[in-house]
C-alpha cells in the first residue's frame, strides 16, 4: 500500500526544521529586545545617524536658551540689589533728616507759648534773634525740601524694585521652563546614544568620520591671526581640545558652543556675552572667504552652534554632549556668519 505521507525534503527532517524555525524567532526576539527605545527595527544606519543629528541640535538649541535666560536673570538680580541699596540708603537719610525735624518740632513747641512779635520784644538782642529766625526758617524750609525730594525719590526707587522683582520672578518662570526643556533634550540624548550603541563598529566610525575631522590640530594659516587678543584666545580654545562638553559651562574644566568662545576670548582680556546668537555680533562680519584664526563662525540660520577658526579650513569648538572640545571642517554645518573681534 502506497504511504500518503508528504515526502521529507531532501536533507532535512521534521526535526531539524523545528530547529532552525525556533532558532530564527528566539533570535528575531532577541533583535527586538536588544533594540533601544526609539529605535525601529527598519531603521537604516543613515537614519540613526539623523536621529542623532536632530537630537543633538535640538540640545543645542535649549542650552543656548537657557543660556540666554540665566544670564537675563544674573543681570536683573544685580539691578535688583544696586535698586534695594539705593532704597535704603535713601531711607536711612530721610530717617536722619526726621529726626532733625522732630527735634526743631519739639523746640517750637516748647517755644510755641510767645509769639514772634513779644520774643522780639523781649528779647536782649533783636538782631540776634532775627538772625536766628531767619536761619531757623530757613532751615525748615530746606529741610522739608529734601524731604519731598527724598521720599519721591523712595517712592520711584519702590517702583523700580517691584518691577526688577516682577522681571526677575518672570525670568525664573522662563528658566524654569527652559531647564524642563533641557531635561527633557538629555532624556532624547540617552536615546541616541543607544541608538548609536545599535550600530555596528564600521557604521560608528563611518558616523565619527562624517563629522569629526579625524582628530587633526588645527594649524594656523599663513596670515595668523587679525590681532593680537585673537592670537591669545585661539591658544586658550586651542588649550581646551580634549576638555568635555558640559551643559551650560564655560570653563575652564568643561563648555558648551559659546562657553568656549567667551572663556577663550576671556583668558585674551575681552569680554564676549554669553550666547552664540549674541556673540555672532560683538565684532565686524566678514565673509567666510576672508576668514582669519580667532574669528567666531556661527552655523545655522538662528546662530544656534558657534566655533573659532583655526586656519587651514577648520574650527576648534565644543560640539555636544558626549564629544570633547576638537577641531572639525569649518564647512561641518551650513555656516551663518564669520565675525571677527
Amino acid at each position: 500500500m502506497g504511504s500518503h505521507r508528504r515526502p521529507a525534503e531532501p536533507g532535512t527532517d521534521r526535526s531539524t526544521r523545528v530547529t532552525v524555525i525556533s532558532a530564527a524567532a528566539a533570535t528575531a526576539a532577541a533583535a527586538l529586545a536588544a533594540a533601544p527605545a526609539g529605535a525601529t527595527p527598519q531603521d537604516r544606519p543613515s537614519d540613526t545617524r539623523a536621529k542623532v543629528d536632530r537630537l543633538y541640535e535640538e540640545a543645542e538649541r535649549a542650552t543656548e536658551a537657557y543660556n540666554d535666560a540665566d544670564e537675563r536673570t544674573d543681570k536683573l538680580r544685580t539691578q535688583v540689589r544696586r535698586a534695594k541699596d539705593s532704597v535704603a540708603r535713601g531711607q536711612e537719610r530721610i530717617n536722619l533728616m526726621r529726626g532733625a525735624l522732630g527735634a526743631l518740632a519739639q523746640e517750637q513747641y516748647r517755644e510755641g507759648g510767645i509769639g514772634p512779635a513779644l520774643q522780639l520784644m523781649l528779647s536782649s538782642d533783636p538782631d540776634g534773634y532775627l538772625d536766628r529766625a531767619s536761619v531757623l526758617d530757613r532751615v525748615t524750609l530746606r529741610h522739608t525740601g529734601e524731604l519731598t525730594d527724598l521720599q519721591k525719590a523712595q517712592r520711584g526707587l519702590a517702583r523700580e524694585r517691584a518691577e526688577a522683582g516682577r522681571k526677575l520672578a518672570a525670568l525664573e518662570r522662563s528658566r524654569t521652563v527652559v531647564a524642563r526643556h533641557k531635561r527633557t533634550v538629555e532624556h532624547k540624548l540617552a536615546k541616541a546614544r543607544r541608538l548609536l550603541n545599535s550600530l555596528t563598529g564600521k557604521e560608528r566610525d563611518a558616523y565619527d568620520r562624517s563629522s569629526r575631522s579625524g582628530g587633526r590640530a588645527g594649524l594656523v594659516g599663513p596670515g595668523g591671526a587679525a590681532s593680537p587678543r585673537a592670537a591669545a584666545a585661539l591658544a586658550a580654545a586651542r588649550s581646551a581640545v580634549g576638555r568635555p562638553y558640559v551643559w551650560g559651562a564655560n570653563g575652564p574644566s568643561g563648555f558648551d558652543c559659546s562657553g568656549l568662545t567667551q572663556w577663550s576670548y576671556a583668558q585674551a582680556g575681552v569680554g564676549l556675552p554669553r550666547t552664540s546668537q549674541a556673540q555672532r555680533y560683538a565684532g565686524r562680519q566678514v565673509s567666510l572667504a576672508e576668514a582669519k584664526p580667532g574669528d567666531l563662525v556661527a552655523y545655522r540660520d538662528d546662530a544656534s552652534h558657534i566655533g573659532m577658526y583655526v586656519g587651514n579650513g577648520q574650527v576648534v569648538h565644543a560640539p555636544y554632549p558626549g564629544a570633547p572640545v576638537r577641531y572639525d571642517p569649518v564647512g561641518m554645518m551650513p555656516v551663518s556668519s564669520v565675525t571677527r573681534i
